[in-house]
């Protein structure tokens, strides 16, 4: 594995990553609810040596206002784990990463539905961790609220041990499957969980074999305080919003240094934020894209984002949209790092309300770059080189052709720069980014560490 090339994924969206991306004329209408859509983009990302694609989710709508509702192109999705199971039948080396909320979900359901991804895909399963930040998910599961923030980075640290100690079922080669002696199973490798914690009660074992790759890869996008030490402890993938490389660059730090307290080395963590790149062969043909976007766009759907990214916290409805943005507002108990980076941006380029909300629309707090394709790869490379990320996970504004037109127009640039690969490492996503295969923790307790790595 070469250190010196960069990690990619792609997010795989109804439309694109742009509010607007729906209303495109290349854009499918109707690509939320056609798999085929959906393998298409896989296959164009495995085609081009992708290192995963990756669903984003979360088990509500999520706007208040049906006006917003109304020109919005997100609520007719799959379910990530269904879909994605589908497309492991439908790809051979991308990985497949899923997000799965840890404050609605019960350990046992998410360990053998990934581990059973794991599986299907023979390898190429990740877990986006997350804890839900929508103020709708609440009423969905029976609760008037969302429980406190600290709260659900809590159940969230439980559940993931819980998770990690049920993949742990069964050791590796647990299943003999001796038609002869007609033993199945050895159960003096099988280990049963008896986990009693303070959110979880949980007697095991997982009634799945172990994953191909030990656990699935953990993935996670922490960024407050406390966010920071839970992505630092338990991910292994790191997502993150950084339109700043300087800020990047003390992100990717500190983060480092913090799973260093948890006896991490810096290659056991991969940092990719998020990239919106609008590639054009000249710069403006990238520009007159992205205008073409910004004309579909709707006030309702405007406001609705902004508010929603900030919190839920201020009525954009009925504030002077050129007045500039204050540069605090009521804390959130939804996104508070999103929030804060949104202010801190809005301070630091003296930004409107509308100059604001137009940006959310644009990237959703993510670094666009807006240019020709050696621009958008040199910029990659900057930030690369510069240690604020070992690779970076697409956000691309239209879906399929900005898929496309970076592969046919980025990827020979940064293969010409030497950073980017053009074959698979391994078959595992483990394998092709670089990451060990986790010892079973019960046969390492015992000090039997004959685990692949």
């Amino acid at each position: 594995m070469r250190h010196d090339e960069m990690k990619l994924g792609v997010m795989l969206l109804q439309a694109g990553c742009h509010e607007a991306a729906w209303r495109d004329p290349c854009v499918p209408v109707n690509g939320g609810i056609d798999v085929d859509y959906f393998a298409n983009l896989a296959s164009l990302a495995e085609a081009a040596t992708f290192h995963f694609v990756f669903c984003a989710d979360t088990p509500s709508v999520t706007d208040e206002a049906h006006a917003t509702i109304a020109r919005r192109s997100r609520h007719d999705g799959f379910e990530p784990l269904t879909l994605l199971s589908a497309l492991s039948s439908r790809t051979q080396k991308i990985g497949l990463v899923a997000t799965a909320t840890t404050t609605y979900n019960q350990p046992y359901h998410v360990a053998r539905m990934l581990a059973s991804l794991d599986q299907l895909s023979r390898g190429r399963a990740a877990w986006n961790i997350v804890t839900s930040g929508y103020k709708f998910e609440a009423a969905n599961f029976g609760e008037k609220e969302l429980p406190n923030h600290s709260t659900r980075y809590a159940r969230a640290r439980e559940f993931v041990g819980v998770v990690k100690g049920l993949w742990d079922s069964w050791e590796d080669d647990a299943f003999i499957r001796d038609k002869q002696s007609g033993i199945f199973v050895d159960t003096n490798k099988l280990h049963t969980l008896h986990h009693r914690g303070a959110c979880f009660s949980v007697r095991g074992p997982l009634n799945t074999a172990r994953p191909p790759q030990g656990y699935p890869v953990l993935v996670q996008a922490g960024a407050s305080d406390i966010g920071m030490a839970f992505a630092a402890e338990v991910g292994e993938v790191i997502f993150t919003a950084e339109p700043f490389c300087e800020n990047g660059k003390r992100y990717y730090t500190a983060l480092k240094q913090k799973a260093h307290e948890f006896g991490r080395e810096d290659n056991e963590i991969l940092v990719m934020p998020g990239l919106v790149p609008i590639v054009g062969r000249t710069k403006q043909e990238a520009l007159d894209k992205l205008e073409r976007l910004h004309s579909y766009v709707h006030i309702d759907v405007l406001t609705g984002v902004a508010e929603r990214w900030l919190g839920f916290v201020k009525d954009l409805r009925s504030v002077d949209l050129d007045s500039l943005v204050p540069e605090i507002l009521p804390q959130s108990n939804l996104f508070q790092s999103r929030q804060k980076l949104l202010l801190e941006l809005a301070a630091r380029r003296g930004y409107t309300w509308r100059q604001l909300m137009r940006y959310i629309s644009d990237t959703s707090g993510h670094l666009m770059v807006v240019g020709t394709p050696d621009e958008i790869a040199q910029s990659m490379v900057d930030t690369f080189e510069e240690r604020a990320a070992d690779g970076f996970n697409l956000c691309l504004a239209t879906l399929p052709d900005g898929l496309r037109e970076f592969i046919e127009l980025v990827l020979p640039e940064l293969r010409r720069r030497g950073k980017f690969r053009s074959k698979y490492a391994g078959q595992t996503l483990r394998e092709n980014l670089g990451l060990k295969r986790p010892l079973n923790s019960f046969t390492y307790s015992r000090g039997v560490c004959n685990e692949q790595v």
